[in-house]
Parts: structure tokens; sequence; C-alpha cells
């Protein structure tokens, strides 16, 4: 299985946040912010954090934050940004809007690594999770020359690579809950009770 020392988490914390109206790393659920859940999930897992974001805020975290390569061009010139400044073959990538998101769950990423692969996801409900993924570093290159012809589309850049799909237990299901709007911060404590 893959070793701390060989995985650097990449957080993206540079979208728009445009129907939330506010940065959706600085909510709070259970009295954490947004990107901290992500850090805790990452924490024991890899052996560098990098943030992903043109906000300067999130330097308060101590975390090496890095700045969008390519600008307005969403999560996958995010992900490209972050594994051309990882110094690690294997990258766990998570947005900034899970904040269920655990540990526990990211393992299994890890676990299912396969030398053949480039990008273990998860599929859930019949949709594939690319913001919840281990990517090798090896994608870079694809990303650039996407980037470069004016691509944008993460699952099409993600469909010229090797990829794997883990289907998630039902039960986890609401793990990789993302929060987009005022109305679904709201949902989401309802149901949980936070």
């Amino acid at each position: 299985m893959l070793e701390k020392k060989d995985i650097t988490g990449i957080i993206l914390a540079g979208g728009k946040s445009s129907r939330m109206g506010t940065d959706k790393g600085f909510l709070k659920l259970n009295d954490k912010l947004f990107i901290e859940h992500s850090i805790d999930a990452l924490k024991a897992l890899v052996s560098e954090i990098i943030i992903i974001s043109n906000s300067n805020d999130y330097d308060v975290f101590g975390y090496k934050r890095i700045n969008d390569k390519v600008e307005n061009s969403g999560p996958l010139a995010g992900i490209y940004t972050g594994l051309i400044h990882s110094e690690t073959e294997y990258n766990l990538v998570l947005s900034c809007d899970i904040p269920l998101i655990k540990t526990e769950l990211l393992k299994l990423l890890i676990e299912a690594d396969e030398e053949k692969y480039d990008i273990i996801q998860f599929e859930s409900n019949g949709k594939m999770t690319p913001l919840i993924a281990l990517y090798k570093k090896n994608c870079t290159n694809t990303f650039y020359n996407l980037l470069n012809s004016g691509e944008r589309r993460l699952q099409y850049a993600i469909n010229q690579c090797e990829f794997k799909r883990i289907h998630l237990k039902k039960e986890h299901d609401y793990l990789i809950t993302n929060v987009n709007t005022n109305q679904e911060l709201k949902d989401l404590k309802n149901a949980y009770n936070y």
C-alpha cells in the first residue's frame, strides 16, 4: 500500500462560489470551517498539503498556497496547478465544499491503487467524484495540453487518462455531499443535526 511520504494532499479552494455568494472554504459546519474538514480528512494520509486558491485568506492555515496557474478555468486548472507543484507521484485531490468527508473514505482510494491507473475516483448514484480522487502526477502533461487547447471540462480530461472507479456503498454516500448553496447547507445541518 502507498505510504504517507508518497502522497500529497491538494485542496481546491479557488472556485467562484457564485451560487453560495461567499467563499465556501470559510463556511462553518459543526463549529469547523469547511476547509478544516478537508484538511483534517487528509492530514493522516499525506506528507504535504497544498491549497489551490488565489485568496491569501487561506494563508492563515499555515499550508503552502498556490495561485491557479490558468485562471478562470475551473477545477481542471486547479488540479493541474496542484500536480505541477506536488513533489510526489500520488496526489489526493479534494474540493473544499465537502464538509462530511472522512479519512477512512479517502483511505479506500489509496487502497484501490493499481499501477495501470492514473486516476482513482468514487462512483455514487451513477456519478463520478473527480473532486474526491487520487491522481498520479503523470496526468500533468495531458491536463496541460487540454488546457492549452481551450478544454475546461474535467470529466473530459479524466476520460483521456486511465481511470478506475470505486463504487461507493450506499451508507457512505452522505460523506461526499458537496454544498453549493445556502439551502444545501441548511438541508445538511437539518439532516445530520449540526
